[in-house]
């Protein structure tokens, strides 16, 4: 088996037990289940992924690893602020949009995490955070926004990313046009006089 095949392999049964955690829970969902739904048996399932918490890493790092080197490749264009927490917000919305079940299990799961792998998520989350108090620093360094409290961040980041809750991608508006709003209204409200 090439290594292509085995990380397609992966791939797929990590995104099955995505949509099986996002519907059940990760503790509502059996190795059993997760077997039956990739249609491998145990031995090859747990070739595949090791445990079912390697599994609920892998899901809960993913999304949030590819959110920060979408930050870092933004930071490194040197867009001014404005610009910058506008492509931010959309890259996460359009992330949020193409991988819900993986941010529903990461928002409601991934304290089932222990030890190292629960320290790099918090890691990997509080280094994505970081990049959002650049943007915001940069704004205020260069005159346009307004100097707001760290904890904004987190408000910010809690209007983004809970959209997993509602958020259609068929519907209305797109993920740009949802993030455009979003940050016009915080933009306008933290703008410098």
């Amino acid at each position: 088996m090439t290594a292509t095949s085995f990380d397609t392999n992966r791939a797929r049964v990590i995104a099955i037990a995505a949509d099986l955690f996002a519907r059940n829970g990760y503790h509502g969902t059996g190795m059993t289940e997760l077997g039956q739904a990739v249609g491998l048996g145990r031995g090859a399932l747990y070739h595949y992924i090791g445990s079912k918490e390697a599994v609920l890493y892998a899901i809960s790092k993913d999304q949030v690893d590819k959110m920060n080197s979408y930050a870092e490749e933004l930071l490194d264009q040197g867009l001014e602020a404005e610009e910058l927490l506008r492509q931010m917000a959309r890259g996460l919305l359009r992330n949020i949009a193409e991988h819900r079940a993986e941010w529903a299990v990461f928002f409601r799961e991934y304290t089932a995490l222990t030890g190292e792998w629960r320290d790099h998520v918090l890691t990997a989350r509080e280094r994505y955070e970081g990049y959002w108090r650049q943007a915001l620093s940069s704004g205020v360094r260069d005159g346009v926004l307004r100097k707001t409290p760290p904890l904004l961040v987190k408000g910010i980041l809690g209007m983004l990313n809970y959209t997993y809750l509602w958020f259609e991608p068929d519907g209305k508006l797109s993920p740009d046009e949802v993030a455009d709003m979003f940050l016009d209204a915080l933009i306008e409200g933290i703008r410098a006089a």
